[in-house]
C-alpha cells in the first residue's frame, strides 16, 4: 500500500481537521508537567500510544456564536493560517475535547473566571451528550451560560499525518494552563491510563521504548522540556509552521522521514 500511494496509484485518505491541547501545570517538587493519556489498545488510531487530549472538529461549531473571551476566531485563523470558520471549529474542538477526555473546562460564568468544579451527574450527562454529538458544544455553553476562554489557550504547532497512513489528521496543537480549582481526571473511554509527567521524562520514556508515542508528541515534549514553568511556555513566541512527515522506501524498507528541522527517521515497521 505504501508503494502504491508513493507511486500515485492509490489516493491517500483525506486528513480530518483536529485540535490537540497540552494541559500544563507547575508542580511544587517536579516542576513543569503535562497531562497525558494512554490510548486503549483497541483503538484504530495510535493504539497504546501516550497522547494529549484532542479530537476532530465538529462542523456545527463553525457557525456557532457562543459567548467568547480572548482572541477572536480571526486571530486564531491568522496564527494557524486557517479561515475564520475553521479557526472557530478548532478552538471549540480544543476546549470541547479537553473537557470530554479530562473534565478540564476552559470556560466560565464570565470572561475572567472558570468553572471551579465539573464533577457530578449533571456535568457527566453533558459530557456524554457532547460525546455522542446529541448536543453541540455551542448549545452546551449557551445552556449553562458559560463563556469560552480562548485567552487561556496559546497556539503551539501544526502537524499533518503522513500520506501513507490509513487514518489522517490535520492537527493544530494548543497549550493551556490547568485552571485553578479544577482537576484533570481519567474519564475517557479511549484511554486506560493517565499521568502528569515532566516533558523531559516523557520524552525519555519514549526514546527508551517504555512509552509508545507518535512523532509529533515526542517533538512537542522535547520542545516543552526547554521551559521551566507554565508561564514560560505561555509567553514563548511561536511561529506556526506545517510539519508533515513523508514516507520513503530506503533499501527496500519503509521509513517515515521527519521534517528537516526535526532530523529524525522512523522505521514504519517498528
Amino acid at each position: 500500500m505504501i508503494e502504491d500511494i508513493l507511486a500515485g496509484r492509490v489516493e491517500p485518505v483525506p486528513a480530518r481537521h483536529a485540535a490537540t491541547v497540552v494541559v500544563l501545570r507547575d508542580h511544587e517538587r517536579h516542576g513543569l508537567q503535562a497531562f497525558m493519556l494512554r490510548r486503549v489498545r483497541s483503538m484504530a488510531f495510535a493504539p497504546g500510544a501516550y497522547v494529549f487530549p484532542g479530537g476532530s472538529v465538529d462542523p456545527r461549531d463553525g457557525d456557532a456564536t457562543p459567548a467568547w473571551s480572548g482572541p477572536p476566531p480571526a486571530a486564531w485563523g491568522s496564527a494557524f493560517k486557517a479561515g475564520e470558520t475553521l479557526a472557530r471549529e478548532l478552538v471549540c474542538a480544543a476546549v470541547r475535547e479537553t473537557f470530554e477526555e479530562t473534565l478540564v473546562l476552559l470556560a466560565g460564568p464570565t470572561g475572567e473566571t472558570v468553572v471551579d468544579d465539573t464533577r457530578g451527574d449533571e456535568w457527566e450527562a453533558d459530557r456524554q451528550a457532547l460525546l455522542d454529538r446529541s448536543q453541540s458544544f455551542g448549545e452546551f455553553l449557551d445552556r449553562r451560560g458559560l463563556v469560552l476562554r480562548s485567552d487561556l489557550l496559546r497556539p503551539w504547532a501544526h502537524w499533518i499525518t503522513p500520506l501513507i497512513e490509513p487514518k489522517r489528521y490535520d492537527t493544530r496543537f494548543f497549550v493551556a494552563a490547568m485552571p485553578e480549582g479544577q482537576r484533570a481526571r481519567d474519564v475517557s473511554t479511549e484511554a486506560d491510563r493517565v499521568a502528569w509527567v515532566r516533558p523531559a521524562e516523557a520524552a525519555e520514556r519514549a526514546a527508551e521504548g517504555e512509552w509508545m508515542m507518535l512523532p509529533p508528541t515526542i517533538v512537542t515534549l522535547a520542545e516543552l522540556a526547554e521551559y521551566e514553568t507554565v508561564a514560560d511556555v505561555l509567553a514563548a513566541p511561536r511561529e506556526i509552521v506545517v510539519h508533515e512527515p513523508t514516507a520513503e522506501i530506503i533499501n527496500g524498507e519503509a521509513y517515515l522521514i521527519m521534517p528537516e528541522s526535526e532530523a529524525r527517521h522512523y522505521d514504519l515497521d517498528g
